[in-house]
């Protein structure tokens, strides 16, 4: 399956902005199952300082500085990927692999580089809480010896059931606290929440942010532009498997289907907003984003950036 996706966002000032340093993260990075064809991202007014670099879990970014005055600044990423086919028979199924318990005890050991490796992601961070309320609640899937997959994928689908999405309920501050008590929320919350709930078992799990392909209700075009980033989480689950991508919003395990685009991972979303930075000046500033994701053929494959 081969994606184009136009990631577009547009900031709007009442007064000049004297001075701006900021981040872009919307180059997807390559998985085993994603190939990144073509990139493109346009920046305007164009920057003083512009470089290309890597943050600390490995994500492609782009910093950009403005020394000069001004009113909008738009932000666009064109990226080109592909992604693989799944094969039900090689990949696990959710009653295979070590139980829980195991790679709890392989994280709290770290004898293993790459256990060493994924246990930074067994801590709070500012977003994801360690409690003793989110491990009774995860607790009623994690039984004594059950394979984490399979846990996993219940506790997901009891996410999915128990919360309502609902995007008028919290906004991009909201603490995970909150969004357990009302039972509300959008993707990166759920993703926080699940994030919580594992980790508070002494498991270790990332946030992944992405997009998630949509089609419009049968007998309706599909809306250019109305499509939207996502986030879910993955789960290390030894060794032997690696990182499991569970999403609670779909109740989907995205490594299983071709919908599911990967951007970029880290602690919680803090670590890997898409656009971040800080400025001088500005007055009262206002933010449209739009995002559309939409399937093309080899034909449209040659050149996505139009350059």
């Amino acid at each position: 399956m081969r994606y184009r996706i136009v990631h577009e966002t547009e900031y709007s000032c009442s007064e000049a902005v004297s001075v701006g340093h900021n981040e872009a993260r919307l180059k997807p990075r390559p998985t085993g199952r994603q190939t990144l064809l073509d990139h493109f991202l346009s920046i305007f007014p164009e920057p003083s300082i512009r470089s290309e670099t890597f943050d600390y879990f490995g994500n492609p970014i782009v910093r950009f500085s403005f020394n000069q005055g001004y009113r909008k600044l738009a932000v666009t990423a064109v990226s080109e990927i592909e992604i693989a086919d799944f094969a039900p028979t090689t990949g696990p199924t959710p009653g295979s692999g070590p139980s829980w318990e195991e790679l709890r005890l392989a994280i709290l050991r770290r004898l293993r580089p790459a256990d060493l490796t994924a246990s930074e992601f067994v801590f709070e961070s500012p977003r994801c809480r360690v409690t003793a309320e989110f491990a009774d609640y995860a607790r009623q899937s994690f039984a004594t010896g059950r394979p984490a997959i399979e846990a996993a994928t219940e506790l997901m689908g009891r996410i999915h059931r128990d919360f309502q999405f609902d995007p008028t309920a919290t906004t991009v501050t909201t603490p995970v606290e909150q969004v357990f008590r009302q039972r509300r929320g959008v993707c990166q919350d759920f993703a926080h929440l699940f994030l919580s709930l594992l980790r508070s078992l002494g498991l270790s799990a990332r946030y992944v942010s992405g997009y998630l392909r949509t089609l419009p209700p049968p007998g309706k075009p599909r809306l250019v532009g109305a499509d939207a980033s996502h986030a879910w989480i993955s789960l290390w689950c030894g060794g032997a498997l690696g990182w499991i991508d569970f999403d609670p919003t779909t109740n989907l395990l995205p490594g299983r289907g071709a919908d599911h685009i990967t951007i970029a991972w880290g602690r919680d979303y803090g670590d890997i907003a898409p656009l971040k930075g800080v400025f001088i000046g500005g007055g009262q500033c206002g933010m449209s984003v739009g995002v559309d994701v939409s399937e093309v053929d080899d034909k449209q494959t040659q050149n996505p950036s139009g350059s």
